[in-house]
Parts: structure tokens; C-alpha cells; sequence
């Protein structure tokens, strides 16, 4: 049976509902907004200005900047964009992508992941030590490392974590075969390899 409707009869529209993110959107745009608020930093030290390094980052780097070392210089300027590239693979990995991107999202979600868990740790870990008597610094130090136990390794941890979110969502989630967890995990080898290198050769 079928009904008529008059031409007073008011239709009533249809709501709407509010777009909400999904747990891998969410992580994506963490991870894009990660790298954009850790980019400032490198930027404006780049430029010649220390605002927050004097006491939160190692003397001999502000040094070199504050002499404006061009090495040194052109190091913050690249690791600046590199975090601006960390911001664009973090928005990548919230929507789905041919096959091709997405092996070098997850690549370098993988690596990112690794890379920052690495540093967060070791600056925690060497912080812990510190407090606890473990290991001994000079007194001009001893702020400094509390910097590197209280702010720069929780941040560095809590990147690695939504980066290695992401990335674990966009597989999951977008249906990436065998073939991108593996460039995934070859991304995130490769940058536990130049982690403990950099460590053992001292220059990370």
C-alpha cells in the first residue's frame, strides 16, 4: 500500500552527522602535528635564535649555532624540513594510497617509529641513571639532564608512539599486503641499525 504526501506536508531533513576521526586518523594527525611543533624549534635556531635552548639543549650545540658554525647550521636546517617530511608522512598515512606510496609510507612510518624510540629511551634511561646516582655529570649539567629526562625523551617517546600508531593502522586498516608490512619492517630495521651505529660511534 502506498501512501501520498500532501503539499503541506513538511518534509523533514535529514541529519547530519558530525565526521569523526578514526583511531588511524587520529595518529596520523598526531604525528603530523608532532613533527610541525618539533620543526619550530630547528627553524628558529637556524635562524640565529636560542628561545628555550639555553637551558634545555647541550652548550657545545648552542655554541655552534650562536657562532653560527655553517655546518652546524645547515644540520638544523635540514633536520627542520625532515620534520616538516615526518608532518607529511604522518597526514599520508591517515587515508588510503596506491601500493607504491604506501610501501614508502609505512617504510618510513617504520623507521620514524624506531628512530625516535631509540633517542627518547636513551635520554631517559641516561637521566634515570643520573638521578639515581648511577652515573655522575658536572653540576653545570645536572639541569640539563633533567631537560633531556623530563622533556626531550618523553616527546621523542610519545612520537615514536604515534608515528608506529599510524603506520600499524594504515595497514590494518587499508587492507596493504604482505609486501608493505615487509618495507615497513625493513624501514624500521634499517633505523635500529643507524641507531645503535650513530650510539657506538658517538655521534647520536
Amino acid at each position: 500500500m502506498t501512501t501520498t504526501r500532501s503539499p503541506g506536508d513538511r518534509v523533514r531533513p535529514i541529519p547530519r552527522t558530525a565526521h569523526r576521526l578514526r583511531p588511524g586518523e587520529w595518529s596520523g594527525y598526531a604525528a603530523a602535528a608532532w613533527g610541525l611543533l618539533f620543526a619550530v624549534p630547528s627553524f628558529v635556531w637556524a635562524s640565529g635564535g636560542t628561545l628555550g635552548a639555553e637551558s634545555t639543549v647541550s652548550p657545545a650545540l648552542m655554541k655552534l649555532a650562536r657562532d653560527g658554525v655553517p655546518w652546524f647550521l645547515a644540520v638544523l636546517w635540514v633536520t627542520g624540513f625532515l620534520k616538516l617530511f615526518g608532518a607529511v608522512i604522518g597526514i599520508g598515512l591517515t587515508h588510503p594510497r596506491r601500493r607504491r606510496i604506501s610501501r614508502l609510507l609505512v617504510f618510513c612510518g617504520g623507521g620514524a617509529a624506531v628512530l625516535l624510540v631509540w633517542h627518547g629511551c636513551l635520554f631517559v634511561v641516561h637521566g634515570v641513571l643520573v638521578e639515581a646516582g648511577v652515573l655522575s655529570v658536572t653540576p653545570d649539567l645536572v639541569g640539563l639532564t633533567r631537560w633531556y629526562l623530563y622533556l626531550w625523551g618523553p616527546w621523542f617517546i610519545l612520537g615514536s608512539l604515534v608515528f608506529a600508531a599510524a603506520t600499524v593502522r594504515h595497514v590494518r586498516r587499508h587492507g596493504c599486503p604482505r609486501e608493505v608490512w615487509f618495507h615497513g619492517a625493513a624501514g624500521a630495521l634499517g633505523a635500529l641499525l643507524l641507531s645503535v651505529a650513530s650510539t657506538a660511534t658517538g655521534i647520536g
